[in-house]
C-alpha cells in the first residue's frame, strides 16, 4: 500500500465515517438501575421554541387576541390536538399526542431557566451548563451527571449525536460521537486500509476509529442507504431529525450500547413568518415529533425505561409581531416522554395572559424552574442524589427543589 496516497488526517478518518469517539469506559448507576436498565435522552431545541405555540392555551381568555392569525382554537380549521380542556398541542404532533393519551408525556408549561435576559448565546450558556449563568462553556450538565455515576466497568459511553458534542454533553465523562452526515458512507475497503495504516502509525487512533466503524454500521443498520442519507437533510430538517434519532435509538437499545444521550435541533427563532397550523414552526415540530416516534421505535423494548426531554433556551413573546413571527420571550414549554415518564399531564402554575401577568409586559411568566424539572428527571432516572445535583450538576442551585412526581 502506497501510505503517501492515503494521507488521511485524524480528523478526516473520523469525519469519512459520521463519528468521532472520545474513550471507551463510562460508569453506569447499577444500584440506582436496580433490575431496570434505564435510559436518559436530552433533546435541546435551539432558537428558543414558541412554547404558546407548541402548546396552546386555547383555554386562556386572553390568548387568542394576543396571537391573531398564528393563534390555535380548540376545534375547527385552527384546532389544536386537545390534551386537558385549556392546552391544546400543536397539530403537527400527533404521536406526542398518543403518547399523552397512553400517559408516556407529560408537558411542562411556563418554563424556563433562571437567565431573564434575550440572548440566544447566553441563554443557551444557562441552559446547557447547567449554572445559574452565562460564560461556563467549560462543561455542561449532563456530562457531569454522567460523571457521577459509579463505574460497572464495561464499555458503555454517553453519546453524543452531531457533527460537534452540544455543550450539554462535553465535560469530563467520555462521550462516543456519532453524526448524520448526510453523505455516503466510505467504502468498506477504503474503512480497512485508513484502519491497516493506522494500525502500523497510530495504535489509539486505530482502536477509535474501529469503533466508529462500528458505530456508524449499528447506528444505520437495517438498510439505510446512501441515497435515503443522502435526501435526509440536516438536523435542523424533519427528516434529519428523524434519521438522527433513529440512529441513537439503534445505539442506546444495544445491551452494551451507550445510556445517556443527547442531541440538539436547529431552526427554532421564528422572528418571521412563523405560522400557525402549517408553516416554519409547525414544520420543526414535526420534525420533533418524528424523533420521539423513532426514538420509541427503535428503542423497542427499552422503550419502557426511558425517559425523553426535549427543551430551549427561553420562549418567545405573548404578542405577534409585525412580520407575523414573535420575539425572544421567557416563558415556555418542555417536553417530557417515554415509558418511565408519568404521563398523561400539563405541569403548568399558570401565570395568565393579561397586561399585567406578563413578565415585563411582553413575556408568558415562568412560574417553574428548569432546574427543578431536570433534577427531578436526574433524581428518579439515574438515582442521583439531590446534593449531587444542586453542587455538581447544577452548581448553586439549592434553593430549587427537585420536581417530584415525574417519573412512572
Amino acid at each position: 500500500m502506497n501510505e503517501n496516497a492515503c494521507k488521511i488526517s485524524r480528523r478526516a478518518a473520523l469525519q469519512g465515517v459520521g463519528v468521532s469517539f472520545a474513550a471507551a469506559m463510562a460508569p453506569w448507576p447499577a444500584s440506582a438501575a436496580g433490575a431496570r436498565d434505564p435510559r436518559f435522552i436530552v433533546i435541546i431545541l435551539r432558537g428558543a421554541m414558541d412554547g404558546l405555540a407548541a402548546v396552546a392555551p386555547v383555554g386562556d381568555p386572553d390568548y387568542a387576541s394576543l396571537r391573531g392569525p398564528l393563534a390555535l382554537a380548540s376545534q375547527g380549521e385552527r384546532g389544536g390536538l386537545p390534551l386537558d380542556g385549556f392546552f391544546a398541542l400543536h397539530p403537527a404532533m400527533p404521536n406526542l399526542a398518543r403518547l399523552y393519551g397512553e400517559k408516556r408525556a407529560l408537558l411542562v408549561h411556563a418554563t424556563t431557566t433562571g437567565y431573564r435576559e434575550r440572548s440566544h448565546f447566553d441563554g443557551q450558556d444557562v441552559l446547557e451548563s447547567g449554572y445559574p449563568g452565562p460564560g461556563r462553556t467549560d462543561s455542561g450538565w449532563l456530562n457531569r451527571a454522567v460523571a457521577l455515576l459509579p463505574s460497572t466497568g464495561g464499555s458503555r459511553p454517553a453519546l453524543s449525536v452531531g457533527v460537534r458534542a452540544p455543550l450539554v454533553m462535553r465535560g469530563p465523562a467520555p462521550v462516543l460521537g456519532w453524526a448524520p452526515q448526510g453523505l455516503p458512507n466510505a467504502s468498506d475497503d477504503l474503512a480497512a486500509r485508513a484502519l491497516d495504516l493506522y494500525r502500523r502509525r497510530d495504535p489509539a487512533l486505530a482502536s477509535a476509529l474501529q469503533a466508529g466503524l462500528d458505530t456508524e454500521r449499528m447506528a444505520t443498520k437495517d438498510g439505510m442507504s446512501d441515497e435515503n442519507r443522502k435526501n435526509k437533510g440536516g438536523m435542523d430538517q424533519p427528516n434529519g431529525m428523524r434519521q438522527a434519532a433513529a440512529g441513537a435509538a439503534r445505539l442506546l437499545a444495544a445491551d452494551d450500547g451507550p445510556r445517556v444521550a443527547a442531541l440538539a435541533f436547529e431552526g427554532f427563532d421564528t422572528h418571521q413568518n412563523e405560522g400557525g397550523v402549517t408553516g416554519q414552526l409547525a414544520t420543526r415540530l414535526a420534525g420533533l415529533d418524528g424523533a420521539f416516534e423513532e426514538l420509541e421505535k427503535g428503542l423497542g423494548a427499552r422503550w419502557k425505561d426511558t425517559t425523553v426531554v426535549a427543551i430551549t433556551e427561553f420562549g418567545r413573546t405573548a404578542r405577534i409581531n409585525g412580520t407575523n413571527g414573535s420575539d425572544h420571550g421567557t416563558g415556555t414549554v418542555a417536553f417530557l416522554a417515554g415509558g418511565a415518564v408519568a404521563g398523561g399531564r400539563v405541569l403548568a402554575d399558570w401565570p395568565g395572559l393579561k397586561a399585567g401577568q406578563l413578565y415585563q409586559g411582553r413575556d408568558l411568566a415562568s412560574t417553574t424552574d428548569l432546574r427543578a424539572v431536570l433534577k427531578g428527571l436526574l433524581a428518579a432516572q439515574l438515582g442521583l442524589s439531590e446534593a449531587a445535583l444542586s453542587e455538581k450538576v447544577f452548581p448553586d442551585s439549592r434553593a430549587v427543589a427537585a420536581m417530584p412526581g415525574l417519573a412512572a
